[in-house]
């Protein structure tokens, strides 16, 4: 069986972030390990859905796009949200890094998906931020990194030459903050992963963006049996009638 669906932004956010709380990864370091996960738009989803409870989704988020490269207008009001064995501990950076080890997991968006299935982090912060705070404590230890990414984000070109061709210091004129690009590795989740993973169905992505209430969307061809198929169809709509949670850049 086939159905085509059109995510909007805030849907895709719900679904991916489900499809990471499914993740096998994931899904031990709840039950026995450490999880990390960083500020972003798309983790807000991820976090709450992991907390098992509602978070302030227009404070969890760091940097954002709107009309130019930009920072949360709330930036600073919330931390990462680390669970330890399913449950929520305080935020202390210095314990967080000094105990992750292999079995932990460190959630990480991104901003940009190359056809090679890198993931492209924009990097406004002179030592690299998010991505310079955890990412090479999490690769000398082993530590998982899982990253929500919509297929919204896909880019045609090698995220490792853009990493070479950008940086703050090389850019001479930009709309919003001059950034670096950092080519993440880790296990990506997008809506194609998410719905395997939920539904055991074939996603592809057919086309992106639209008009009106279909700005940032994404479509999609689903693919496999009647019932897994008609289920994940049924589950994206119930998603599509929750509210978006608005986040706002800094003016």
């Amino acid at each position: 069986m086939k159905a085509t669906v059109v995510l909007n932004s805030t849907t895709a956010k719900r679904l991916i972030a489900q499809g990471v709380a499914a993740h096998s990864v994931v899904a031990k370091a709840m039950t026995e390990g450490t999880i990390v996960v960083t500020l972003g738009t798309t983790n807000g989803y991820v976090a709450s859905e992991l907390a098992g409870k509602p978070i302030d989704q227009g404070a969890f988020a760091a940097g954002v796009i709107d009309d130019r490269w930009n920072v949360n207008a709330r930036l600073g009001e919330a931390s990462d949200l680390v669970l330890q064995n399913g449950e929520q501990i305080p935020f202390d950076e210095k314990t967080v890094l000094g105990n992750l080890t292999a079995g932990d997991v460190i959630i990480k968006g991104g901003n940009a998906l190359d056809p090679f299935g890198t993931v492209g982090v924009l990097l406004a912060a002179a030592t690299g931020g998010t991505v310079g705070r955890y990412v090479p404590t999490a690769i000398a230890r082993g530590v998982d990194i899982v990253i929500p990414v919509s297929v919204v984000k896909s880019v045609h070109t090698s995220i490792a030459n853009l990493s070479l061709k950008m940086g703050s210091r090389k850019v001479d004129l930009a709309m919003g903050l001059p950034c670096g690009m950092y080519p993440l590795i880790g296990h990506v989740v997008s809506e194609i992963e998410a719905l395997a993973l939920l539904f055991d169905v074939h996603a592809v992505h057919v086309c992106s963006n639209g008009i009106g209430l279909g700005r940032g969307s994404v479509s999609l061809l689903i693919e496999g049996e009647e019932h897994d198929v008609r289920a994940a169809f049924d589950h994206i709509q119930q998603l599509a009638q929750l509210p978006a949670m608005p986040v706002e850049g800094r003016r």
